[in-house]
């Protein structure tokens, strides 16, 4: 994995662990999800188009 993808992989994951802890404390917020999917489909977008 060269280091951008890599980089984004760790942005990704940090951002579900941000995005579970502000649900688990004050509760839902579907823009934030919405925001976590729309990251993560551009992690595998930018993994499937190095392989």
């Amino acid at each position: 994995m060269p280091g951008s993808t890599r980089t984004m992989g760790v942005i990704t994951v940090g951002a579900l662990v941000a995005v579970t802890a502000y649900t688990v404390a004050l509760g839902s917020n579907g823009w934030l999800w919405f925001g976590w999917v729309v990251l993560g489909l551009l992690t595998v977008g930018m993994i499937a188009a190095r392989n």
